[in-house]
């Protein structure tokens, strides 16, 4: 307003740029048109130039006339500084000032936004490392499951974990009161699908829906946020989160976070499932190769044994933690060492060995033999890495063989016995009657010469002793014909006792009974006492005047049990495998031919038992003989 012979315009203007007050005037459209000096300094203290200011004023709404608002100045309004805007018609006034409860304000809201961003970046660090270090799906979803709730306090949330093939569902955990039936089946948000580039001809069909919102999960919610878990192009689940009533959170936050949280989950989730398929398939052939009815032996390259089986571990004595780390030689006898070091080598140069049969050391001293087919192990580089044995024992075929062989050479001896005996039984039996005939008259002749006479009766032992040997030839070849009868074992003990009084007598040792009640058992009575005769007969043989012969009788089970025990020298070790040989005898030459305990092996088999022999030298030696007893 202009008043009668007041100041002029320029005069206003100096008034203006005096005022200490930092001061500017904008147009209707807030352009700023001019600023005093103060304003300048102002924007100086703040480091603030003329167009952050325009540009602050360019986004302000125009006050109405007559009317006044406060514009922050700075970034975000974090400075305080204040732009108090004056309308007045179409000039607009503009007062700067410092605000400090402003600024205070402000850079509390931004602490705390700092101080959340640095707390949720901590919590997805934490949780990194977390489902980084677990060792199965169980493992990763309680740890996510403490990190959501950690991050997100007070919300429900829902994780499933599905199959990415079949989209089953493998885990779920639930924090809240879950729907009926709502867990399935899995809804995925539209828009995140697409951002995701997850393909939906590849989610499996009835098991993962695709909707413009996801449904509700929990009782009581009112709205929620969603997050599919996808790694590699592949589903492995989703994350749902939901608020109940009356909840203030900021959701579009909670939603950027929770796909950040769930891009980390996906790929943990997929590593997890690698590390239970690996594990799965390990322990699979771990244990196919444990306990596979197959010897498998496996040995490094450093022959260091790697693999041992249960079918080893039975058949040795050894067990695995014995073996397992030590040279694969050890298993092995010293005379079996080079022929193994070839076949290692082959399998070195890649080539396989088929049907090597060896021997095995067991644990209780003993040797099993075994044939093994060996291959090379190699590496995933091509390399390789040991060699590995897959066989079976041969232990019962070669007793088998050898019990052939036994069978054959019994054979071969019965023709031979069958052929020659009568030969040899004629002439032999005419020298023995005439030889006989000789010594008696030689007997009764008066003045004959002794020398003669001992000459005669040497040649008529002789005889007896060729004829008692083609005797047992033909006992061998053609043994007693008679039929099987119920015959009671104790009698046929005592019988066969009976029949060697005179070797008991002439051994001077003597007879010890110990017998159990059996009950009776189908039998060829004179075999059986042929057996036993020949059992005692030995056991005399085997001890000096004053030992003693010890029978006994008893019944184990289905079998009848009879033991000849004496206590004289004993066997050696090294003829206690050959005993039962044909023609193997450790008697003096002259007093046995060593086919009794053929025979008597024959025919305690012919009845369906076994015989069997323990003995230690200067201890003994025990006979067994086990019989099937009548069936009722």
């Amino acid at each position: 307003m202009r008043l009668p012979d007041g100041p002029g315009p320029e005069a206003f203007q100096a008034f203006f740029e005096a005022l200490d007050a930092p001061a500017a005037v904008c147009d209707a459209s807030l352009r700023l048109v001019t600023a005093n000096d103060a304003f300048h300094r102002f924007c100086l203290d703040h480091q603030f130039s003329l167009e952050d200011v325009t540009r602050t004023l360019a986004g302000a709404c125009v006050p109405a006339d007559g009317a006044s608002c406060d514009v922050a100045l700075g970034l975000a309004g974090l400075s305080g500084a204040v732009l108090t805007l004056s309308r007045r018609g179409d000039v607009v006034a503009v007062r700067a000032r410092n605000d400090p409860e402003l600024a205070r304000n402000r850079l509390v809201v931004a602490e705390k936004a700092l101080l959340e961003q640095a707390r949720t970046e901590g919590v997805l660090l934490d949780l990194g490392r977390s489902v980084a270090e677990v060792g199965g799906e169980e493992e990763l979803v309680a740890a996510v499951a403490r990190g959501v709730k950690e991050l997100f306090p007070g919300r429900s949330f829902c994780i499933r974990i599905t199959d990415s093939r079949t989209g089953g569902l493998t885990s779920l955990y639930a924090e809240g009161r879950l729907k009926e039936g709502a867990h399935e089946p899995l809804v995925l948000l539209q828009r995140a699908v697409e951002k995701l580039n997850l393909g939906r001809a590849a989610l499996p069909q009835g098991r993962v829906a695709v909707l413009g919102e996801v449904p509700l999960l929990f009782v009581g919610s009112t709205h929620g946020v969603s997050a599919p878990l996808v790694a590699s192009g592949q589903l492995f689940g989703a994350i749902n989160m939901e608020y109940p009533e009356g909840f203030e959170a900021d959701v579009q936050h909670d939603e950027r976070v929770l796909l950040q949280l769930a891009s980390q989950v996906a790929v943990a989730v997929k590593n997890a499932k690698l590390i239970d398929e690996l594990t799965f398939v390990r322990k699979y052939l771990e244990d196919l190769l444990e306990k596979a009815n197959a010897l498998i032996l496996v040995a490094n390259r450093d022959k260091q044994v790697v693999v041992f089986n249960q079918a080893l571990s039975a058949l040795t004595g050894f067990r695995k933690e014995d073996v397992l780390g030590k040279d694969i030689f050890w298993l092995v006898p010293e005379s079996e060492h080079l022929r193994l070091s070839q076949v290692i080598a082959a399998a070195i140069r890649g080539e396989s060995v088929n049907s090597f049969e060896t021997r095995l050391l067991a644990r209780d001293g003993g040797e099993v033999r075994v044939s093994f087919a060996t291959s090379s192990m190699l590496a995933h580089h091509g390399e390789v890495e040991g060699v590995i044995a897959i066989g079976q024992d041969i232990t019962v075929v070669k007793e088998l063989e050898k019990r052939i062989i036994h069978a054959e050479k019994l054979a071969s001896i019965g023709q031979l016995a069958a052929s020659v005996v009568h030969e040899i039984n004629n002439p032999m039996t005419a020298v023995a009657t005439y030889a006989d005939a000789l010594l008696q008259r030689s007997r009764t002749t008066p003045g004959a010469n002794p020398a003669d006479q001992e000459k005669l009766r040497k040649i008529l032992e002789s005889s007896h002793r060729i004829l008692r040997f083609t005797r047992d030839l033909v006992s061998y070849a053609r043994p007693a014909q008679d039929k099987p009868e119920r015959v009671q074992l104790n009698a046929v003990v005592d019988m066969a006792v009976g029949f060697c009084e005179h070797v008991v007598a002439q051994a001077r040792v003597s007879v010890h009974r110990e017998y159990m009640e059996l009950p009776p058992l189908s039998a060829v009575r004179a075999n059986l006492v042929q057996v036993f005769v020949n059992l005692i007969t030995n056991a005399c043989h085997a001890m000096q005047p004053g030992g003693a012969v010890y029978l006994s009788t008893r019944r184990d089970g289905q079998e009848a049990v009879v033991t000849v025990r004496d206590t004289g020298t004993g066997i050696d070790p090294r003829h206690l495998q050959r005993i039962f040989e044909p023609f193997f005898t450790t008697k003096p030459e002259g007093r046995g031919t060593g086919l009794g305990l053929s025979i008597c092996q024959g025919i305690v088999e012919n009845h369906g038992g076994r015989l069997t022999v323990e003995s230690a030298v200067g201890a003994g030696t025990t006979f067994t003989v086990r019989l099937p007893l009548s069936v009722e």
